[in-house]
């Protein structure tokens, strides 16, 4: 629905802006607890107000994700819960939780206001100078927004879909694969669903709500029994009397911020082949369950004003868990934590509807290229192997929600082969009753776990294959260079150096020198599990007469690494650019956890993590990049893949 652009100049502006945000968020929020369930109209929708291609035109513009043959359905479905908030409102709990996250993500920005990214800046700047918008500064938005939120009453926000919703300037954008059984929607049908719609009887939005704590009882908590300092990285390492290990590094990098990562191994290479698949989902599935008394939905709601993330995973040869919050919310990151080792629930209308949501997505992945390209790589590279399998609907049907959950909480039901890892905004001693309460608790069994090779080594030798889909005159290349490696930090550090040089070759060679290419990329690395073995990823778009040429000149750049020793100026190059980018990483909380998890995992030295690194990469000189260009580039041993049209049909 189009309308005038609104600019945010003044105080009564701003206020106007937060009540649209306000609106927007609790309809959000209504869409979302509604594609929750089986019968659900759409598969996914939402809401948005933005600019309208020009500056001086906005929209207020509903969409929907809907099965096909749906979009009749999804559009009148769209319009009635418009329509239930223009005549019934929205209730006040749905306000108090909306002003609750927008007040908290006001107060993370404030907190992190001496952190502010550049990129942030420049946007203010932008809509500056476009837009006439004001620019006052965190500072004063937070001050002010604190005033203002608590002023916002539902009648304010109750009003907005009567003039944002009108018959006049309005475009309707309706996207239908072409396919037998699947009729295209028409003008007149859609025409018909908002008529439909404005004459439907509507019943006011219910919700249920629940004053129960997260964890009624607090678990009888643990011990740390030894601890031990880090120096080279600045940390503590706690041993719990449960046989956990926690790792935690305070920083100052960012005010509210606070991430977790744990690991432990196994992962799903300890699920039989018929159970591949229930095993993969399983986090998945439990998260649609929510945790102990809490449904997702409902969970939702009760951590509304927190700023916290906990999501379990499992891996091909790990399961853990990753976690992000703000240092004032630690303790319900610890609960959350425990609550998906002790308490996962069981949802089966929630993986129903999770059912009814992918299943189109997967009927259609055969007509989408590049999915086809993806699936016929994935294949080739893992020598069919049986868990490599293409996702399609026979293949998704052998999740069993019941065996997923099972799997999932054998895989978490013993915490001490466990490592947690803590880095950001944290202090070392207020964090230590929630480890003893929420981690040194956590149930433990007698076992010794590790993780299985289920094969899917990539093929030996030279492989060309070319995959023909799709109409659009365009063509994708990916080339695959692997290999046995050796899992070290300077073979790592090697690998990096080697895919910045050739990357910016590529970008010389094939984008600058010949122009077939916008954006080709290379990228890859040694893996530890299941096996040491490296693999590196080139790939470039082009025009389907490009594809040959390209390559060509690919091979080319490659016999001349693998030939010549670089410049120096090449290698000065690649330096500053590592340690430019390393400047920035060891600021950041994502590096560090990031970084300590792998090594420790892989019984490395932390300490390598800081100067140590820097140091290999001063020593980098032009025989050992030739050297790791005759090893990883062998052109004895690469797979090549071409994404083609589709061959036009034979003249009758």
């Amino acid at each position: 629905y189009k309308m005038p652009a609104s600019a945010t100049r003044t105080v009564g502006d701003y206020r106007r802006n937060l009540v649209e945000r306000l609106y927007l968020q609790m309809l959000n929020a209504r869409f979302s607890e509604l594609t929750q369930k089986p019968d659900a109209p759409f598969l996914a929708a939402g809401a948005s107000k933005d600019a309208f291609f020009a500056r001086n035109t906005e929209a207020f513009t509903l969409d929907a994700n809907v099965k096909d043959g749906g979009i009749e359905q999804g559009t009148e479905a769209l319009l009635k819960e418009a329509r239930r908030v223009d005549q019934f409102g929205f209730l006040q709990s749905e306000l108090d939780r909306a002003r609750q996250n927008l007040l908290r993500s006001y107060e993370r920005s404030y907190a992190e206001r001496d952190k502010t990214q550049s990129g942030s800046f420049v946007q203010e700047y932008i809509g500056n100078y476009l837009r006439g918008e004001a620019i006052p500064g965190i500072e004063y938005e937070y001050t002010i927004a604190q005033q203002l939120a608590p002023t916002i009453s539902l009648a304010d926000i109750n009003t907005l879909a009567r003039g944002w919703i009108t018959d006049e300037n309005r475009v309707i954008i309706a996207e239908s694969p072409v396919k037998a059984g699947v009729t295209a929607p028409t003008r007149a049908g859609i025409l018909a669903a908002f008529d439909r719609a404005n004459k439907a009887q509507v019943a006011a939005w219910t919700e249920t709500l629940s004053n129960d704590a997260l964890i009624p009882q607090p678990p009888a908590a643990g011990k740390i029994v030894s601890s031990k300092t880090l120096p080279a990285i600045g940390a503590v390492e706690w041993k719990l009397s449960n046989g956990a290990r926690v790792i935690v590094k305070p920083t100052d990098f960012k005010a509210d911020e606070v991430l977790m990562r744990a690991y432990s191994p196994g992962g799903t290479s300890l699920a039989e082949d018929k159970d591949y698949m229930s095993a993969v989902l399983a986090s998945q599935v439990v998260s649609l369950g929510g945790i102990g008394s809490f449904s997702f939905i409902d969970l939702g709601k009760k951590l509304s004003g927190k700023a916290i993330s906990v999501s379990p995973s499992i891996g091909s040869t790990t399961e853990g868990m990753s976690a992000a919050g703000s240092p004032k919310d630690l303790e319900t990151m610890f609960q959350l934590v425990y609550l998906d080792f002790t308490a996962p629930r069981l949802d089966t209308i929630a993986f129903a509807a999770f059912k009814q949501q992918v299943g189109p997505f997967l009927a259609n992945r055969g007509a989408d290229p590049s999915s086809v390209f993806g699936d016929s790589m994935t294949a080739i590279m893992s020598q069919h192997n049986y868990r490599a399998r293409p996702i399609t609907p026979a293949v998704f049907a052998e999740i069993d929600p019941a065996r997923a959950v099972s799997f999932y909480k054998n895989r978490f039901a013993d915490a001490s082969d466990f490592t947690f890892v803590f880095v950001g905004n944290v202090d070392t001693t207020a964090i230590k009753p929630y480890v003893e309460t929420y981690l040194a608790s956590l149930p433990t069994v007698a076992r010794k776990d590790a993780f299985v090779d289920r094969g899917g080594a990539p093929p030996k030798g030279v492989v060309q294959t070319v995959v023909r889909k799709g109409t659009e005159p365009k063509a994708n290349s990916v080339m695959f260079f692997t290999g046995s490696c050796v899992y070290t930090p300077q073979n790592r550090m090697v690998l990096r150096a080697l895919t910045t040089l050739v990357q910016t070759k590529l970008n010389e060679t094939l984008r600058e020198k010949l122009g077939g290419t916008y954006s080709p990329n290379v990228g890859g690395g040694c893996d530890r599990e299941p096996r040491q073995e490296y693999s590196l990823r080139i790939t470039f778009g082009s025009s389907p007469e490009n594809t040959e040429p390209l390559y060509k000149a690919t091979l080319a750049l490659i016999d001349s690494l693998r030939a010549t020793p670089v410049s120096l100026a090449d290698i000065n190059k690649v330096k500053e650019e590592i340690l430019r980018a390393r400047e920035v990483e060891l600021k950041t909380n994502s590096y560090w956890v990031g970084n300590i998890v792998a090594r420790d995992q892989a019984g490395e030295d932390l300490a390598g993590l800081g100067s140590a690194y820097d140091e290999m990469v001063k020593a980098l000189t032009p025989s050992i990049l030739q050297q790791a260009a005759k090893m990883y580039f062998n052109t004895a041993n690469y797979a090549r893949f071409v994404l083609l049209p589709e061959a036009p049909a034979a003249a009758k």
